[in-house]
């Protein structure tokens, strides 16, 4: 399968066959580069709060903005706890949690919406970027998973709402699964193998989870949240997954478990620009 996030010019990754495909549309995810921040968060770190100097993440947040042509006044941020709560947001949110983190959508790691000038964005430095598109009805969103999410299944709890409280129809949901730790990189003991069987109900696809001599086990979160995006009823066609894995690439990606816990946090974002 082709590479669906293709690395631009602006220094973001774009999802490049969503853009190509419909006009207006924004996606994509930002690296570590081309921002102010020094330190351990050189340089373009765009979490509020991991205690990088605040004025700094807000300028990096606007150079981000010139660089989608999308103000900052446009955006839309939450508080982001691992957890699997969904909201719909309108341009009454527009603004939320841009300047100081404590404002954001409370609680919340998945929004959608399908009203234009308005981009929702997520911040990572390992955990898995969701995005969401059904063309149809220009319902986009974003779902934030790491490990505690994905057994969550918070994924699925976005394609519920849409399918219960929006219409949309299964066939026209198109995911895609941004740059995340791989399996390569990440190991988890029996308490989260154990969260993930409950996921599956003790079903475990077999490129999910490779136990390893020392009693712990490799992980593969983006294949994870793949699988139960198809047990959720979106077709695998209408998946498309990146390779990136975020801790092997240290020149591109800030990784939380690679840099110790201190490190920036990149930015998933989408929307449609009028």
């Amino acid at each position: 399968m082709r590479e669906s996030f293709i690395q631009s010019t602006e220094g973001t990754f774009k999802i490049q066959p969503w853009e190509d495909s419909y006009k207006h549309l924004v996606a994509g995810f930002t690296t570590k580069n081309d921002g102010v921040s020094q330190g351990c968060f050189s340089s373009f770190n765009l979490g509020l709060h991991v205690n990088d100097v605040k004025d700094v993440v807000v300028e990096n947040r606007e150079i981000l903005a010139q660089k989608l042509k999308l103000s900052t006044t446009k955006w839309v941020c939450s508080e982001q706890v691992h957890g699997n709560n969904v909201v719909k947001v309108t341009k009454n949110d527009c603004g939320k949690g841009v300047t100081d983190y404590e404002s954001g959508i409370p609680t919340t790691d998945g929004f959608y919406t399908n009203e234009e000038d308005i981009l929702l964005t997520s911040c990572y430095a390992d955990c898995v970027p969701l995005y969401f598109l059904d063309p149809t009805s220009k319902f986009i969103g974003l779902a934030h998973a790491g490990w505690k999410g994905t057994v969550q299944n918070i994924g699925g709890r976005l394609i519920e709402k849409w399918i219960t409280e929006e219409n949309i129809q299964l066939k026209n949901i198109h995911v895609a699964i941004g740059p995340s730790i791989g399996d390569c990189c990440y190991e988890v003991d029996d308490f989260v193998m154990n969260k993930v069987n409950d996921a599956f109900e003790q079903n475990i696809p077999g490129n999910i989870l490779t136990t390893l001599h020392n009693g712990k086990f490799k992980l593969n979160l983006k294949e994870a949240n793949k699988q139960l995006l198809i047990k959720s009823g979106i077709s695998e066609e209408n998946i498309s997954m990146t390779n990136y894995c975020t801790s092997c690439n240290p020149d591109t990606f800030f990784s939380h478990r690679r840099d110790g816990g201190k490190t920036g946090r990149m930015m998933s974002y989408i929307g449609w620009r009028k």
